[in-house]
């Protein structure tokens, strides 16, 4: 992997986790303090599941499904060019998951804080984790509409020369 994303994933990952930590220092479990509102909320929630709750009385499945990602993510890193859009989508990528599994891990839960209603719709509440992770598939997506993924023979090749590379 180059320094690129390890860069961003480390950003990524410290600003989550910084912010979890302020959060859950300031903010009372399940109790919304207002920003704006009737829209911008911060509400600490733990959340055993994975998106809106999914799979919280299999917590085993969550961390599961985390490893795997990572796992696929890092190897689709040699499957895309290597430029700053694709950079920062697996670094965002890498950095979210990482940062949801290490509450996981650590507390058995995430610890979201984030609440948005919009067009009187209340979001589940979320966390910079998952920002990232959104903004970072969204990179990727635009990514393949612009036709970014590189083939097999060219990933195989890149990948030979970063491991060259870093081994010196």
């Amino acid at each position: 992997m180059n320094k690129k994303i390890m860069t961003v994933t480390l950003i990524a990952l410290a600003l989550d986790q910084i912010s979890k930590v302020i959060a859950s220092s300031y903010l009372d479990l399940n109790h919304s303090v207002p920003l704006i509102k009737n829209f911008f909320y911060l509400t600490l929630c733990h959340n055993e599941g994975v998106a809106w709750g999914l799979f919280s009385n299999l917590p085993i499945l969550p961390i599961l499904f985390a490893i795997v990602a990572l796992i696929i993510i890092y190897h689709f890193i040699y499957c895309f060019k290597d430029n700053i859009r694709n950079n920062i989508a697996f670094g965002l990528l890498l950095g979210g998951l990482a940062g949801n599994l290490i509450d996981r891990l650590i507390f058995g839960y995430v610890r979201d804080f984030i609440d948005l209603i919009i067009i009187k719709y209340d979001y589940p509440v979320f966390n910079i984790a998952d920002i990232c992770i959104v903004f970072g598939v969204i990179l990727l997506i635009i990514a393949m509409i612009k036709g970014e993924e590189i083939n097999v023979s060219e990933s195989k090749s890149r990948k030979r020369k970063n491991r060259q590379v870093s081994s010196k």
